[in-house]
């Protein structure tokens, strides 16, 4: 009778607890006759640079570490595979299955996709994760790359950038004609209209084309990436604040016939994959770009400058300017902008009475 009033307290226990099934323990990750799916990754950065270069890394962890080694995932440095701007029509074409680097590198194809990296004086990294997740971003962005047989999905965010190394002082923006300039998207035409000459170079011909006076001054990203890439070594002055790209989302793209014959399950852990490795690269970015900086100050003697408010306005105000002229024959740049633009005016409004206002009381002797 004690046995028989046992086994029905224990019956009540797991019902009343929701359990169905008993646990399995020890159980291993997949059986031995299931395949394991094996994909390339190409992408624009050289192979394990930091930062950059490592949240397609740990996005290929993640995701082996997930699935237990059911999918495999092989990243390629720029050049290895594809040239570092090959990334895009390699994976759109399916010649692999993902890519990551940034979207502005292909305005050329897609206008629009200048919105999912960086805009002059727009959203820093913060505000663009809320635009992408919460703001209608995301959906904008699926849409401009449906065409290419693409789903991107957010790889990454530098943070605020820096302005970038000069071989000459900047006081005015007369100071700015002629120079020429390793500087991408949007913010070369801005330069270029300040009467600088623009190029875009992959990051890894950076450093021999100041070396050689190929340019007179490039951009790349910040303290952390500026210091590995050496660029002290061959510039006179380090300028801030980055007002190009104050918060660079990067991004994964996946080819979307090789993303369709996944599972329901593996499509899943390569977004939650991704978005892990998005938020982890602002988190190193954060923590290692001070200590950069105080190196390249303190031990290799960076001039460090902030670019003039004179030069900002003006700078300013020529990107208004090329912002009207670069949409104004494009249907979807149109659309993304307004929805960019909106989000923008109000996390202003927000961030002047909290972030801003926090940062300033900080400040306070």
């Amino acid at each position: 009778m004690k046995k028989i009033l046992s086994i029905g307290l224990i019956a009540v226990i797991v019902a009343c607890s929701g359990v169905e099934e008993p646990l399995v323990q020890d159980q291993e990750c997949f059986s031995s006759g299931d395949r394991t799916i094996k994909w390339t990754m190409v992408t624009t950065w050289p192979k394990n640079f930091p930062g950059l270069g490592m949240g397609p890394e740990n996005f290929a962890k993640y995701v082996d570490e997930m699935t237990c080694g059911r999918m495999k995932i092989k990243v390629y440095g720029a050049g290895e595979f594809v040239p570092a701007l090959g990334v895009f029509d390699a994976v759109s074409q399916g010649n692999v299955q993902l890519g990551h680097g940034a979207s502005y590198y292909w305005t050329g194809k897609v206008k629009s996709s200048q919105f999912f990296t960086a805009v002059p004086f727009g959203l820093t990294a913060q505000e663009m994760n809320g635009w992408l997740n919460y703001g209608g971003g995301m959906e904008l962005w699926e849409e401009a790359y449906a065409p290419f047989n693409l789903i991107p999905l957010a790889g990454g965010n530098s943070g605020v950038q820096m302005a970038g190394w000069f071989k000459k002082e900047i006081n005015s923006l007369d100071d700015l004609k002629g120079l020429k300039m390793r500087i991408p998207g949007l913010a070369g035409e801005v330069f270029t209209r300040a009467g600088a000459e623009t190029v875009t170079l992959p990051g890894n011909e950076i450093f021999l084309s100041l070396q050689q006076g190929v340019v007179d001054a490039a951009e790349w990203v910040g303290p952390y990436n500026d210091l590995t890439f050496g660029f002290h070594q061959v510039s006179d002055f380090y300028y801030y604040p980055g007002w190009h790209e104050p918060g660079s989302t990067l991004e994964f793209i996946i080819n979307k016939d090789a993303y369709q014959t996944l599972p329901d399950d593996l499509k899943a852990i390569i977004k939650y994959a991704a978005k892990s490795a998005n938020q982890e690269m602002l988190d190193e970015y954060t923590a290692r770009n001070n200590k950069a900086l105080t190196e390249l100050i303190d031990k290799h003697n960076v001039d460090l400058r902030k670019l003039p408010d004179s030069v900002l306005r003006e700078l300013k105000k020529i990107t208004e300017e090329v912002m009207k002229d670069f949409i104004a024959d494009d249907p979807m740049a149109q659309k993304v902008y307004k929805s960019y633009s909106e989000f923008k005016e109000q996390v202003i409004n927000y961030h002047r009475i909290s972030e801003k206002a926090y940062i300033d009381t900080r400040e306070l002797d």
